[in-house]
This record gives C-alpha cells, sequence and structure tokens, in this order.
C-alpha cells in the first residue's frame, strides 16, 4: 500500500493535525482524541480504499485500517510530524510512561535535532581551516583564514542563540523571548565585563574567598562568566523563563499580554540568569574538576576510566570547560597537563562508532549525517556525532563512552603529558611535544588514539547492531522476521498463486475446528459494525464458556497484540484468521490476559494460544463476544459454518471452499 498517501488522507480526514489531541491503535484500528469530532470527514475517510470503515465509541474517533494498522500509525505520525504517541497538544504533552533517561534524551535531541545539518558543516570548516593553519598554508593573519574561521566558530561561539530557538519550541515559550535572553548572555558589552579585572574579597566561614563580581543588579553583587559556547546555561534560563511566561499570562489581562508577557519574562528572567543560573553552572563545572583532580593523584587509571568514561556528558551538560581552566592551572605551575589529556580519546571513540554505524545502518539520512559527523569528530567537533548519531542511540553512547575509557587509560599508562593547548582530534598532537622534542609521549598519543577508534568501531559492529534499528532493540530473530514480512508483502497474484497451491495439495475445503468452548452467533450478531457488516472478512463468532483460546488449525501465528485481546494465524493451508476476544478489550491494557506464543511461532490444531480472565472481562463493563474472522474471505468461494448452538474447543467449526 501506499501508506504516504493513506496517512495524508487519513490526517485531513479528522481535520488535520491541528484537530489531534492524541492518536494510538490497537490491533486493526487508529484510535483518535480529536478536538472537535464535527470537523472530521466521515464518508470521505470511509470512502477511501485504504480505510475499512469510521467508528465513534468510547470518547475516541476509530479508523479501521486492517492488521497492517501499525505501519499506517509510524506513517502518520511522520507526515503529521507528531510527537510520540500522536501527542499534538503542547500543554497536554504526556511523558508520564518514559523512564527519566528517555525523558532525558528526548528532551537533548528535540533540542539540537533541528540545528545538527548546519552544526555538522560548521565543525567540518572549523576543523579543516585550523588544520590548513597547522601545516602552514594559512596564516592566521590572511583575511582568508580570519573569514574561514570565523564561518566556523561563530555557530560554536553564538550556540546559546542557535539553542534559544530549538529550547523555546521544546518549553513552549516564545522564541523571540528565547533570543533575547541568548543575545544578552552574549551582548559584547557583557562579554567585555567578564574579561575586567575586579575581584571582590568575601569572608565565608572564617577564610577570605575570591569572587569574580565584576558589576552589580540593584546593588547585588553578579558573578559574571563567559557564556559563548555554553549550552546548559541558556537551557535552564529557556526553561524558567517559560514558567514565568506561564505565569504572567495567568496574571495579566489578555489585552495588553502581547507586549507586557514579553517585558516581564524578559527583565525577570535575564537578571536571575546572571545572578543564579550562570554561577551555578560555573560553579558545578569547578566542583567536577576539583574532583577528578583528586582522583588523578590517587588513581591515574581510575582517573583516565572515569574522564574517558565520562567526558561525553560532562560535554552534554556543558560542565567541561571547568577541565580547561585546570589545564591552564596545571600548566602555569608545573609547566604540563594530565587530565585534560585523557579526554582525547573521547573524540576517536566516538567516530569509532559513528563508523559501525555507518556500515550497519541502511537509512540513508542516517550515513548523510553521519558522514559530516565522522569528518568533524576527526578535528576534535564530537557534538555532531553525538547529538546526531550516538546520542538517541543509547547503546551505541555507552560503548563510545566505554569505548573512550579504554583510550584514555592508554594514556594514563603511557604517563603522557601536554605542554600546551593546540586543539582536539588530529590537533592533539601538538600538545604532547615539549621542549626536548618528539619523545615516547607522541607515540604513545597515537597508539591511544588507535586503540580509541578501534575499540569504538569493534564495540558497535558486536555489541550495538540493536541500536541501529530505527524502531528501537532489534528483537531475537529479527532477520527472519523481516524475511518473512518481505514474503508476505508479495503482490496479490503470486499471494493467491499460493493460496491455490495449498488447497491443491490437501485437494479438499480448508477446515477450522472451534478454538472456543461457547455458544455459536452469526456475525451480524456482533455488536460491532465493524465486524457485523463483514467488513474485516467472512466468519462467525463464539460467546465463550471457558477462558482459553486455542489454535483453530496448523499454521503459524502472524499477529499478537501486547494486550493480549486479539491474534492473528496464518494456517498451512492458507487461510489468514483473526480471533478479537470480546469488543473494545483493548481498553483493559492487557489485564486479565495472557498471552502464550509469540509472533512467528508454529502451532498445531488444539494448542493453547491465549489465557483469558472471563469473570474479570465482563466485571470490566466488557463483552466478550469473540469474533473468529477469515480475513483473506475473498480467496474463497464460501466460507460456510459447519457448527450452530453450542461448541466444544475441537469440534468443525468452519468450511473454506
Amino acid at each position: 500500500m501506499a501508506y504516504e498517501q493513506l496517512a495524508k488522507d487519513i490526517l485531513a480526514g479528522v481535520g488535520g493535525k491541528e484537530n489531534i489531541n492524541s492518536v494510538v491503535h490497537c490491533t486493526t484500528r487508529l484510535r483518535f482524541k480529536l478536538k472537535d469530532e464535527k470537523k472530521a470527514d466521515d464518508d470521505a475517510l470511509k470512502a477511501n480504499d485504504g480505510v475499512v470503515t469510521v467508528v465513534k465509541a468510547g470518547g475516541q474517533y476509530q479508523v479501521v485500517i486492517g492488521t497492517h494498522v501499525d505501519k499506517v500509525y509510524d506513517t502518520l505520525l511522520a507526515q503529521g510530524n507528531l510527537a510520540g504517541g500522536g501527542q499534538v497538544d503542547d500543554d497536554y504533552e504526556d511523558t508520564s510512561d518514559m523512564s527519566l533517561t528517555d525523558r532525558f534524551i528526548d528532551l537533548i535531541s528535540g533540542i539540537f535535532t533541528p540545528f545538527l545539518g548546519a552544526l555538522a558543516a560548521a565543525g567540518m570548516i572549523k576543523g579543516l581551516t585550523s588544520a590548513a593553519a597547522s601545516l602552514g598554508w594559512l596564516s592566521q593573519t590572511s583575511g582568508t583564514y580570519q573569514i574561514l574561521y570565523a564561518i566556523g566558530d561563530s555557530f560554536f561561539y553564538f550556540l546559546p542563540i542557535i539553542i534559544a530557538v530549538t529550547a523555546a519550541k521544546k518549553f513552549n515559550l516564545d522564541q523571540f523571548v528565547a533570543l533575547g535572553i541568548a543575545a544578552s548572555m552574549v551582548y559584547p558589552n557583557i562579554v567585555a565585563i567578564n574579561d575586567s579585572k575586579n575581584v571582590l574579597m568575601t569572608l565565608f566561614k572564617g577564610t577570605f574567598v575570591e569572587s569574580n563580581i565584576h558589576v552589580t543588579f540593584l546593588k547585588i553583587p553578579v558573578i559574571m562568566m563567559n557564556y559563548s559556547s555554553t549550552v546548559i546555561p541558556i537551557i535552564l534560563a529557556v526553561w524558567f523563563a517559560s514558567h514565568v511566561q506561564k505565569l504572567a499570562k495567568k496574571i495579566i489581562p489578555e489585552m495588553v499580554q502581547l507586549f507586557l508577557v514579553p517585558f516581564f519574562t524578559l527583565i525577570i528572567t535575564v537578571p536571575i540568569t546572571f545572578l543564579v543560573i550562570g554561577p551555578v553552572a560555573s560553579w558545578a563545572s569547578d566542583a567536577l574538576s576539583a574532583l577528578f583532580q583528586g582522583i588523578f593523584n590517587f588513581s591515574p587509571i581510575l582517573a583516565a576510566l572515569l574522564m574517558g568514561g565520562f567526558w561525553q556528558v560532562f560535554v552534554m551538560f556543558g560542565v567541561h570547560w571547568g577541565f580547561v581552566a585546570v589545564f591552564y592551572t596545571e600548566l602555569a605551575s608545573q609547566g604540563f597537563d594530565q587530565i585534560l589529556l585523557l579526554s582525547v580519546s573521547v573524540c576517536f571513540a566516538q567516530i569509532g562508532v559513528v563508523l559501525g554505524i555507518m556500515l550497519q545502518t541502511k537509512d540513508p539520512k542516517t550515513k548523510a549525517l553521519a558522514i559530516p559527523a565522522f569528518i568533524s569528530g576527526i578535528f576534535g567537533v564530537t557534538e555532531p556525532a553525538i547529538y546526531g548519531i550516538t546520542l538517541p542511540r543509547k547503546k551505541s553512547f555507552a560503548l563510545s563512552c566505554i569505548a573512550g575509557a579504554i583510550g584514555a587509560v592508554c594514556f594514563a599508562l603511557g604517563n603522557v603529558k601536554a605542554y600546551s593547548m593546540a586543539g582536539m582530534g588530529i590537533f592533539a598532537f601538538p600538545m604532547v611535544i615539549g621542549k626536548n622534542g618528539v619523545d615516547a609521549t607522541l607515540y604513545w598519543t597515537f597508539a591511544s588514539i588507535v586503540v580509541s577508534f578501534i575499540a569504538g568501531l569493534l564495540l558497535q559492529l558486536i555489541l550495538g547492531k540493536s541500536a541501529v534499528d530505527p524502531e528501537g532493540e532489534v528483537a531475537k530473530g529479527k532477520a527472519a522476521a523481516v524475511a518473512q514480512a518481505a514474503s508476505e508483502a508479495a503482490d496479490i497474484n503470486e499471494h493467491a498463486v499460493k493460496v491455490q497451491q495449498a488447497q491443491n495439495t490437501y485437494n479438499q475445503a480448508t477446515k477450522l475446528v472451534s478454538p472456543l468452548a461457547g455458544q455459536v452467533l452469526a456475525l451480524s450478531d456482533v455488536k460491532d459494525e465493524v465486524f457485523s457488516s463483514g467488513a474485516m472478512g467472512q466468519g462467525l463468532a463464539i460467546e465463550p464458556s471457558e477462558g482459553t483460546l486455542y489454535a483453530p488449525a496448523d499454521g503459524h501465528v502472524a499477529l499478537v497484540f501486547p494486550t493480549g485481546h486479539a491474534i492473528g494465524l496464518n494456517t498451512t493451508a492458507g487461510a489468514e484468521v483473526l480471533i478479537h476476544i470480546g469488543m473494545d478489550t483493548v481498553n483493559l491494557e492487557g489485564k486479565g490476559f495472557e498471552t502464550l506464543v509469540e509472533k512467528g511461532q508454529e502451532v498445531k490444531t488444539g494448542d493453547p494460544l491465549v489465557k483469558f480472565d472471563l469473570e474479570a472481562i465482563k466485571a470490566a463493563g466488557y463483552e466478550v463476544t469473540t469474533p473468529v474472522i477469515i480475513t483473506n474471505s475473498k480467496n474463497y468461494h464460501q466460507v460456510k459454518a459447519l457448527a450452530t448452538g453450542q461448541v466444544t474447543v475441537g469440534q468443525a467449526l468452519l468450511d473454506l471452499e
């Protein structure tokens, strides 16, 4: 099917994205919660060849698709640019079912993903320009160098402004207010204030403490920081501003909200950012650096494992700048540093994992993004690789951290020292060349980088395959399942031939036995028009008297819905059978159901498939009438009932001719 066009038609038929509060799916239906059902076009949807029918029940607007509803659902989310779970309304976003880790990754990815292409491009330009200068091809005083470096570096220098746009969308803040906050943080006069030398001596617990107090705000001392190229301060500031804006909208009359809401949001948020948010982020960075200095003095190997393993996490939080300060302090006091150097391996561990993903993925978009991320990582710019490639695939990100730790241990074992700040990536080599020239430290550096790269590549190739799958963890036996799905998706003529061949092999009509004990009912008696109309196929229904569902024929399990209320079988003779236990029982979310088989499993006639609690389902207010549907009824001349009244498990039930 052309799922893309069908998804577009359904999106238009329900009144557009703006009319959707949420959408989920069950075995055969898209279940919408619409803001106004009157805006939906029932007739247009029912007339669509890809839609079986439309049902309105339980406060839901249900569009019946069939057993391939999951594919239509995924395409619908992509076509409508809907968030996970089909969420649309910004004030209605529900992440309660997400783990803390998933929420964090969702936040970080949502903020950084929109500008990853430009970030990767800037990183490549910055790295190539620096390389040209290092090789003597360009003079750093030339206009060519200055312009090219500005193209690459300006994106990173003004990163708070870039992030303000995407963070504002994530936190539901006016984007221009967010831009105003970020612009204040990197305003030239503010940056200049940070470069001044004013120092305030304060007495804290009997000890004088120096703080960089350059200015005051309403007589309150401001500990000014340099916020260019930072990440966490602006994200926290935008988050804080979103709450200020929300409160302002509740208090300020609507007629003057246009200018007063931004006014109060800016005049409250910006000072709080300079007074509290920025300094707290910087102090956290300094505290972390001091902690690692103590760890390194205690055990270089332990420091290497922690520094190499967690450096990318520090970069994500923006606290890595504290280590830069430690680097310059150590360089000034003893002429070398060994802490920051431990992070050099991370760049190559990261690109090793990225290369592994490039080799494993079949997604052209992932490949297109991975190539510039790999190149920029060579030159020490790993943000495109982190935010665009490995972090969304949690396992790959963890593997890159492990590989970084392995490489960092090599630096510690070689007692490698950095004598200058030359840069990251391949620009780290000049750092380890001291006044005595090239010695063993350069060779240890090269070996450590190679080990990091190979470790990242091998870990991804061996352990990271599941993270590359765009749908998440690859289930055991995924290759077989994909092959099976491809076979089932063959054209209808070929499928019809296979069915006919199966019928000729058996040289008799296909017969199904009863999968339940209970009372046989005609489909027309089922209180759901999707089944009673025969739209899903011919068959009958059973009012069960016992709570176990059995296989009606030999075959394999084609579909098992997670809630256990529905199961699909492809019989050996070619029949496609859908058994739906009860009406609207998907709403029970699996309570009262126990699935005994899994998708792809071979079954024999009479094998138990599902156990269900009849009394619990009835007590919850749901009917237990169970349709037994032949979804490929069009391949048969007739679907004939062989039983009426009471039936027992295994009794002849349907004859397919």
